[in-house]
């Protein structure tokens, strides 16, 4: 373009200027070629472009027509600098225009995909909701459920239009008078002189600079106008809340109506998903049972109810649930144990506790009568050794709609004096309770102060103070305020509520009435009075200090909930990471004790050992006949031998009719005591192959020790618990009489077992007395020698009366077992002439065992003279010239055992095993409930580590869980 101009002649200074102006009206883009160009051909106005880089565009091209000498005139170059200033700013803005469209939309659309990801998924509506013609009548049905609830709440026109114009008034007087107000404020604290109500009016006249008559009716109609609006907005606050409780009843209904249609429709194999509040209470009742080792405390939020007794604890708790759960009581401590309450919303307004599964409907008063039952009998079962208090945590859930989500824990009360029915450390224990909740430093606080009493008789507020001096997470709460209207000073109320009365600090004060001190009163009539008792009280509206949002219940539960969960989003991840961080340690020290081993808890040990249990009842039935045969007849005989010997035996051998005192004497003994005893004998045998069989199993390879100590209380519990069954004994005692009328030996087998029998029996009996005369007389002179052992005087005294007494048997073979007067003196005067001086009942415990060892000696003699004598029985019967009577008598006792051993040997395997296996199956039920008697008897560091590795891992992936359900809340 600057070429035409040098090959062009010069035209007139009009048509230059012109020209110039279009020049300079190019775009950027032509500048930009121009240059370019310049440099590509060398010329000189290409070199002025070089040399004039750093100079405007402007001041280039017009530089360069002065240099060729165009004339411009003045007025015409400065609208050329305006055109291109224009120009230049209008090319910019384009690009910045530009530039921020593309990354808008850009950050725009990421955004928008970011959203539709965080978007929950809504399928599950589809098998949920009815189709087709049943979802249009449903909507149509919404509609007019919609069109009624707009209808019904709808606000007097009148009413919101007054509201609206007292507002503006309001606002508008305000503005104008903030300025005036503050200068008067300043201009008050110079007048110390005057009193209060002087101060007001010449502030007030200061600040409206207006006669004083006329300030002060002007305060007065402005102050009731104030009122009136106060009341207004109250009146309307009520309106609005009893409006929202209609839609909320009838959302209840909708509700219910929508879950019918549900349960119509097939049920989905889907997980139900649980709430927010629900996760973080299984996490708190997680951590209720966590005892460790490590230095890993419980700082997860919660709010704790903590206030002196009768303070109205309690009862603001009932408020903030909307139903009266607790026990009530005239005076005297009905909290004893902490009650963790998980309040959750819902349709359906319930009660349900922890451990089970019944749920309390709370719109009816019988449940309610039996929920307040049911925690006054769960307080008083958790108090145990004389206490009057109890750490163990009661929990229960309360669901109901508008209930606002949190967890309250509610302390027994802070007590100053104790009555005679406490324990001695009931005092102490409370503040130790009070102080160990309140010392997480992630707790809420809510203090409860009664109203009704001086300020300065609190105890509650010193504890609260220690634990939260700078008032970070306490929320106060003045209770009964109805009746501190009436008893207090109003400036101290109103200090309370300010904060400036106690040296306490919090983040909040609030004013609640929680009842008129009627038990019988309902949730809604206790609200209904606070609601009348606000509206209308003239504390909370004299001179405007009534602050709206620091009144009723509801205003408190909602303050305390957004405090709770803002206090949970903010420490939730930090106990996660801790909890984290000693899973990480219980793990490596597991793996370093025992790494061949799986951790496996408590119940999972006990299931195993259960296991092994009643594989070892199911093995009692696989012994053998001839095994239980040994057994029983062992244990039979074992038990009646002593019986037999003393009360049969030996009577019959004093008498001159053997037989006839043994036929009496058996009778007798199978009516009465026989068949108890075999009972007795069998039970024994039974418990004896029982515990054989566990001892066998201690023995084996692949025993693990954890269990024995389980294993043998079980045991020990079903024995002691099963019976054998009543009418096993009648059906014995016809067996044995039938048994026992026998005399007569069959064949020469069961002779000769007889005899061995006799032999075997006596033999025992004899190795009895010689141990008991061993032990009266001392050791014989070989044993003396051997062993250096020596006779005391005593036993020197009883050899010395065993040597007339052997004289006597010596003489008399056939001597009865009783000594006769005349034999008594005459061994104590042959005692006495060797200087022995014994008495008679000395001699005669002397000869008790003489005699025996003589008679058994004499019946193992007559066992061996029977040997043969079979067949010589068989002839001659009882007229036999050897005398086997007593071989007689031991196969009648043989047989007897026989015959109850096989009885017993069927029992056991038809009946008694069977029930023994259902005795330890209900011992086995009845310990698995009971975790303190599992906690003792699987014990050891490789449970406990087990134990606490386990509930650590729940614990963490419970917080897990809740923590992605939280951010996706978000």
């Amino acid at each position: 373009m600057l070429r035409i101009y040098q090959n062009t002649n010069r035209r007139t200074a009009r048509k230059a200027v012109v020209y110039s102006t279009k020049v300079v009206c190019c775009n950027h883009s032509t500048l930009c070629n121009i240059t370019s160009q310049s440099r590509r051909t060398g010329s000189a106005s290409g070199a002025r472009w070089e040399q004039h880089s750093n100079r405007s565009h402007e001041e280039f091209l017009l530089g360069g027509n002065q240099a060729r000498g165009w004339t411009i005139p003045p007025h015409s170059r400065g609208y050329g600098m305006f055109v291109v200033r224009i120009l230049r700013g209008a090319l910019k803005l384009r690009y910045i225009v530009l530039g921020g469209a593309v990354g808008g939309g850009v950050s725009l659309s990421k955004k928008y995909e970011d959203w539709k990801d965080g978007l929950p998924d809504l399928k599950w509506l589809e098998d949920a909701l009815p189709q087709g013609e049943r979802w249009t009548q449903f909507s149509k049905n919404l509609i007019e459920v919609g069109s009624t609830v707009k209808n019904a709440i709808e606000i007097d026109p009148r009413l919101k239009q007054l509201s609206e114009d007292k507002l503006s008034e309001w606002r508008s007087w305000f503005d104008s008078r903030l300025d005036d107000a503050i200068e008067a404020a300043d201009y008050q604290g110079n007048q110390i002189v005057e009193t209060k109500d002087d101060i007001k009016s010449k502030t007030t006249v200061a600040a409206l600079g207006i006669p004083a008559d006329e300030s002060r009716k002007k305060y007065d109609k402005l102050q009731s106008q104030v009122e009136t609006l106060q009341t207004e907005i109250m009146n309307v606050q009520i309106k609005y809340q009893k409006e929202l409780e209609k839609m909320e009843k009838e959302n209840r209904e909708l509700r219910q109506q929508y879950l019918i249609l549900k349960t119509n429709k097939k049920p989905t194999a889907k997980r139900i998903k649980k709430s927010l509040i629900d996760m973080y209470s299984e996490v708190l009742d997680e951590l209720s049972g966590y005892d460790t080792g490590y230095t890993m405390a419980d700082h997860l939020p919660r709010v704790v109810v903590v206030g002196d007794q009768s303070s109205g604890k309690t009862s603001v708790l009932e408020s903030i649930a909307k139903a009266r759960i607790f026990p009530r009581g005239s005076g005297e401590m009905m909290t004893r144990a902490p009650v963790k309450v998980t309040l959750a919303e819902g349709p359906y307004h319930v009660a349900q506790f922890r451990d089970n599964d019944r749920e309390y409907d709370l719109t009816k008063e019988s449940d309610l009568a039996d929920l307040r039952r049911e925690v006054e009998f769960r307080m008083r079962s958790s108090v145990r050794g004389g206490k009057t208090v109890s750490n163990e945590v009661i929990a229960m859930t309360v669901k109901g709609p508008g209930l606002q989500r949190m967890v309250l824990v509610d302390l027994p009360g802070i007590i100053s004096t104790m009555t005679v029915d406490m324990a001695s450390d009931t005092k102490d224990s409370i503040h130790q309770m009070t102080k160990h909740y309140m010392s997480n430093p992630n707790a809420i606080i809510l203090c409860i102060q009664d109203g009704s009493v001086d300020a300065e008789r609190s105890n509650v507020t010193d504890l609260v103070m220690q634990c939260d001096p700078l008032g970070r997470r306490t929320i106060f709460v003045l209770t009964k305020v109805d009746l501190a209207e009436e008893l207090a000073d109003p400036e101290r109320i109103r200090k309370i509520l300010s904060g400036k009365l106690f040296p306490m600090k919090a983040l909040g004060y609030y004013a609640v009435v929680t009842g008129r001190g009627r038990k019988d009163d309902s949730i809604d009539a206790i609200r209904q009075y606070e609601e009348d008792f606000f509206k209308n009280s003239k504390l909370f509206h004299r001179r405007g200090v009534i602050m709206p949002h620091q009144v009723t219940s509801r205003n408190l539960s909602l303050a305390v909930s957004d405090r709770f969960w803002k206090m949970v989003r903010e420490t939730i991840e930090q106990q996660a990471d801790a909890f984290k961080a000693t899973r990480f340690n219980l793990e490596t020290e597991w793996k370093n004790n025992f790494p061949r081993l799986r951790e496996s808890g408590r119940d999972e040990l006990f299931d195993k050992a259960k296991g092994e249990i009643l594989d070892e009842v199911v093995t009692l039935s696989q012994i053998s006949a001839k095994k239980w045969d040994d057994a029983l007849t062992h244990k039979l005989w074992e038990k009646l031998s002593n019986y037999v010997f003393e009360n049969v035996y030996l009577p019959a051998a004093q008498s001159d009719s053997f037989n006839t005192m043994v036929d009496i004497k058996l009778r007798q003994w199978a009516e009465q005591a026989l068949p108890a005893k075999s009972v007795e004998a069998g039970w024994e045998a039974l418990q004896q192959e029982f515990i054989s069989l566990m001892e066998r199993a201690k023995k084996a390879h692949d025993h693990d020790g954890v269990f024995d100590q389980l294993k043998s209380a079980v045991v020990d519990e079903a024995i002691r618990r099963h019976s054998w069954e009543d009418k096993a004994i009648d059906m014995l005692r016809v067996i044995q009489l039938n048994t026992l009328e026998d005399r007569f030996v069959h064949d020469k087998t069961e002779w000769d077992q007889a005899v061995k029998f006799l032999e075997n029996s006596v033999n025992t009996k004899l190795e009895q007395t010689d141990e008991t005369l061993s032990q009266m007389f001392g050791p014989g002179p070989w044993t003396r020698f051997v062993y250096w052992k020596s006779i005391t005087q005593d036993q020197q005294k009883r050899r010395s009366v065993k040597g007339e007494l052997d004289k006597i048997l010596k003489n008399d073979a056939k001597h009865l077992p009783t000594l006769s007067y005349d034999e008594l003196t005459t061994v104590r005067k042959n005692l006495q002439r060797d200087n022995v001086d014994v008495d008679t009942d000395y001699i005669r415990q002397t000869w008790f065992p003489v005699y025996r060892k003589y008679f058994l000696q004499q019946a193992l003699h007559r066992a061996k003279d029977c040997r043969k004598a079979y067949y010589l029985y068989t002839q001659q019967g009882t007229e036999c010239e050897v005398s086997c009577n007593d071989v007689v008598l031991f196969w009648r006792i043989q047989q007897v055992i026989k015959v109850t051993g096989n009885a017993l040997r069927q029992q056991v395997i038809n009946r008694e095993a069977r029930r023994l296996d259902k005795e330890i199956k209900a011992v086995l039920d009845e310990f698995s409930d009971d975790e303190e008697r599992k906690g003792y008897l699987l014990t050891g560091k490789r449970v406990q580590l087990a134990e606490e590795l386990i509930k650590v891992r729940q614990i963490q992936e419970k917080l897990e869980e809740f923590i992605n359900s939280l951010n996706q809340e978000k």
